[in-house]
């Protein structure tokens, strides 16, 4: 029997579709956006306490006046809920698809946020200039790139020395559901080829990183690392 070389789908290009954004982008933000939602989900798909991603936009409250902040992708804007209106930080939030960053966009103005610079960006290749960034925040975003180490060297590239970056991404080999879910996601188009918890500590080394934290919940690995001075 002669198998099928069935080209893949590049994720990065399927964002950008706006019938696709239609369909997952909606159900996406509304299960991220909704936390009594994104609990059981977050466990059903990938034995994971969806309590923890919250947890990494704690960062964001107490940054003084003046600290440069990329989060990208931006998504529909979870990490909005962490800024008080008065936040005084130069923030600047990236997705590379449009209709996420029109969700996030609609947020902030129903929060009263001011002070926000929306990008259309590919997170593999920024428009911004090498260390301008003291904390970057990319959550739920490596496990849907086509080559997840390029991105974090990236996102390495924009960290000023000493800045940080936190986040979050789904990896396989580290609980079953999780390891199926992704697979699945990942013959959709919708997930890139993703990586193992030791395959995400090599990205960060290899892009010049001190690794801060890495741990996993389920199939949910949370990270930060440092740029060093």
């Amino acid at each position: 029997m002669k198998v099928l070389d069935i080209p893949r789908i590049n994720p990065s290009s399927l964002w950008r579709n706006r019938a696709f954004e239609a369909v997952w982008g909606a159900l996406y933000n509304a299960g991220i956006e909704n936390r009594q939602l994104a609990r059981p989900i977050g466990w059903a798909l990938f034995g994971t306490d969806s309590r923890l991603v919250y947890r990494n936009l704690e960062v964001l409250r107490d940054l003084p006046a003046g600290t440069e902040v990329l989060d990208v992708p931006c998504g529909g804007g979870i990490a909005l809920d962490a800024l008080p209106t008065d936040h005084g930080l130069h923030y600047v939030a990236a997705d590379i698809s449009p209709s996420m960053l029109e969700r996030a966009e609609e947020k902030a103005d129903r929060l009263g946020l001011t002070g926000i610079d929306f990008v259309e960006a590919d997170i593999l290749h920024l428009p911004f200039s090498d260390g301008r960034f003291d904390i970057i925040l990319s959550l739920n975003g490596l496990h849907c790139l086509p080559d997840p180490a390029a991105a974090v060297r990236e996102l390495a590239r924009c960290l000023k020395p000493g800045g940080r970056l936190i986040g979050d991404c789904i990896v396989r080999g580290a609980h079953p559901r999780g390891t199926a879910a992704a697979t699945v996601m990942g013959m959709a188009g919708i997930f890139g080829p993703g990586g193992t918890p030791t395959d995400l500590a090599q990205w960060i080394a290899d892009a010049g990183l001190e690794q801060l934290q890495l741990e996993t919940s389920g199939a949910i690995a949370h990270f930060a690392a440092r740029r060093p001075i």
